[in-house]
């Protein structure tokens, strides 16, 4: 394929990427960003955790997503009793009086899942989170003596921050996993606030999802276009710095005159970002500055996705980590202001 063949086929492509926001935009309002951002990681090939408290619309966000994309559509509660188990089989009594064993939720749809939606994982146990490390890293599963292949699924999982009782911290291995971290929040403008509330449209959300067009994106093809848009999309020797500095920091803020109230710089950080995660906002950034039509990456493709992919892949030391969600924004803050760009 040549450069001009490659350069067309991309165009089409963002078209289609725009055409996917807008039809997700039927279905939920104020989410624009999040949206944007779960744009990013379809093409960037990367599984999202969302965050947010609850009915602020991320069941029907990720419907509206599962639709445009095609392709099948599950989801699993996370509850205490789970076993990995239950994800891949499920068994009971049939018609005959007879025990009957049929796939479950990750093999009912074999090759054509999609996206897969896993509802309060952190109420799930850590077994069940090691079945699911697998799958989002390998994208697939041994089962029945036989390995199943999911080329182009797309994991979504929730985490409720509300309640504690009967939860189970996800590792830090898992979370790594995640492309990103987006946090969902009820809009704040009072016209989008009167609109959920007032508008019957948004009260029945089986029929405000069959407003989304499906099949959009064809999600077949997304595992071919992700690596073009990676290989065409060029970042200079001083972005490169950029983000090498970025990364430093993440591990020693210090060093780069980051400070915070109350927080000793020298012993906040347990861990900063990464190989894997740097890695990962590179590609979101090669994606984002795709979607806005150029051929090279810009300082503002680094920053528009970092707060989402590196934030979640940075550990404090655990006198800090009652006062994370605190302290993370003003760190991602300090990073993004005193590390220099080019």
């Amino acid at each position: 394929m040549t450069s001009y063949d490659k350069d067309h086929l991309l165009a089409d492509w963002r078209q289609r990427a725009i055409d996917f926001e807008r039809e997700i935009g039927k279905a939920v309002i104020g989410l624009d960003s999040a949206i944007r951002q779960i744009t990013l990681g379809t093409f960037a090939r990367g599984h999202i955790m969302l965050e947010g408290d609850v009915g602020v619309g991320k069941t029907t966000l990720l419907r509206a997503v599962a639709r445009a994309l095609g392709g099948a559509y599950e989801r699993v509660e996370g509850t205490i009793d789970l076993m990995p188990a239950d994800l891949i089989y499920h068994t009971y009594i049939n018609e005959q009086g007879r025990p009957q064993v049929d796939p479950g939720p990750i093999l009912k749809h074999g090759e054509l899942l999609s996206v897969f939606f896993f509802n309060e994982v952190n109420r799930a146990r850590p077994q069940v989170h090691s079945l699911l490390l697998r799958v989002m890293a390998e994208r697939s599963v041994s089962a029945f003596n036989r390995e199943y292949h999911f080329p182009y699924l797309q994991v979504f999982a929730d985490r409720n921050r509300i309640e504690r009782e009967e939860t189970f911290e996800i590792p830090s291995a898992a979370r790594d996993r995640f492309l990103m971290e987006l946090h969902i929040a009820a809009p704040a403008d009072p016209e989008l606030q009167n609109e959920l509330m007032f508008n019957p449209r948004f009260h029945d959300v089986d029929r405000l999802i069959e407003t989304v067009q499906p099949g959009v994106l064809p999600y077949r093809e997304i595992a071919d276009i992700a690596p073009v848009i990676q290989t065409q999309i060029q970042a200079s020797e001083a972005l490169q710095a950029y983000a090498l500095d970025l990364w430093a920091a993440t591990r020693k803020p210090a060093d780069f005159g980051i400070s915070i109230e109350g927080a000793d710089m020298t012993r906040l950080i347990l861990a900063g970002a990464s190989p894997r995660g740097m890695s990962m906002m590179m590609r979101a950034a090669r994606v984002h500055a795709w979607l806005e039509g150029r051929a090279h990456m810009i300082p503002e493709d680094l920053q528009s996705v970092f707060p989402e992919t590196i934030a979640h892949r940075i550990f404090f030391a655990p006198v800090y980590e009652l006062r994370r969600e605190t302290i993370i924004r003003e760190l991602i803050d300090g990073l993004l202001r005193h590390v220099a760009a080019p």
